[in-house]
C-alpha cells in the first residue's frame, strides 16, 4: 500500500487510491501485471494473495525502481497474448502520449474474461512534467476503452466537489513554504493542521453534497470478453 502520513497536504488521494485497492483486492487472482508499476506499493499485498506479481515500466523511470519488465507503454508491452488474469494500472495513462496503445495492449495481453482494473485523474494538475499529457473525462474513458475492445465497463468518481476543491488548495498552499527556513518551517507548522482537518472533513462533505462531475480521479473496471463457454467454465 502507499504510506500515509496525515500531516502531509495530500494524503488523501493517496488514501483514496488505496481504498480502491483495498476493494479490488480480493478479486485479483493468477497472473497480475501492473502497467506503469514505478516503484510498486501494491506489490506484497498481491503476492500475499497467492498471485503471480509482474511490474512493467519503462526504462529508467524517475522513480528509481527497476521493473521486472522494462517496456515503451507508448509501443508495446513485451507479454505474450492472452498472458494475465488481471492487469492493474494506477496514475498512469495521462503519462503516454498514446494511451490508446496501453489500453489495446492490455487487452491483448489479458486472458479471455480478464479484468483491467484502471485509475486515472481528472481534475488534477500538471505533475511529472513534461511526461504529462492528457486528463480523462468519464464519457472519453468509456469510449477509449469500448474501443479497446472492453466490456462490461465500470466508471466510478472517487471523489466530488469538496474533496477535489481541497485537494486543489492544499497544492496551492505548498506554495507559501518559501523563504528562509525559519520562516519555511513556521509556514508548515501553521498549514499542517489545517491540511490534517480540510482532508478529514472534505469526504463528510462530499457525502452531503456529492457531484460526480466534479471529481479528481475515476476509476474504471472493464472486462476483455471471452467465449461463452469460457464464461460456464469459470462460474
Amino acid at each position: 500500500m502507499k504510506a500515509i502520513r496525515k500531516i502531509n497536504f495530500n494524503w488523501l488521494i493517496l488514501k483514496l487510491q488505496n481504498d480502491f485497492f483495498s476493494g479490488i483486492l480480493p478479486q485479483l487472482k493468477g497472473v497480475v501485471v501492473d502497467l506503469g508499476c514505478g516503484p510498486m506499493p501494491y506489490r506484497e499485498e498481491i503476492l500475499e494473495q497467492r498471485c503471480k506479481y509482474i511490474g512493467v515500466d519503462w526504462p529508467n523511470s524517475c522513480h528509481g525502481v527497476e521493473p521486472d519488465i522494462a517496456s515503451d507503454l507508448n509501443v508495446r508491452v513485451d507479454l505474450p497474448d492472452d498472458h494475465a488474469n488481471v492487469v492493474l494500472s494506477i496514475s498512469v495513462l495521462e503519462h503516454l502520449h498514446r494511451p490508446q496503445t496501453m489500453l489495446l495492449e492490455s487487452c491483448r495481453i489479458l486472458k479471455p474474461n480478464g479484468y483491467l482494473f484502471l485509475q486515472v485523474p481528472f481534475q488534477w494538475h500538471v505533475h511529472e512534467a513534461p511526461f504529462d499529457y492528457f486528463r480523462f473525462t468519464h464519457h472519453g474513458l468509456e469510449k477509449l476503452l469500448v474501443e479497446a475492445g472492453f466490456e462490461e465497463i465500470e466508471i466510478t468518481a472517487n471523489c466530488g466537489f469538496w474533496v477535489t476543491w481541497i485537494l486543489k488548495f492544499n497544492y496551492q498552499s505548498t506554495r507559501w513554504i518559501r523563504g528562509p527556513k525559519p520562516l519555511r518551517w513556521l509556514a508548515r507548522l501553521v498549514l499542517t493542521p489545517i491540511w490534517l482537518l480540510d482532508q478529514t472533513f472534505a469526504p463528510i462533505l462530499d457525502r452531503l453534497d456529492f457531484n460526480p462531475g466534479e471529481t479528481a480521479s475515476y476509476t474504471a473496471v472493464a472486462r476483455k470478453p471471452g467465449s461463452p463457454m469460457g464464461r460456464l467454465r469459470e462460474r
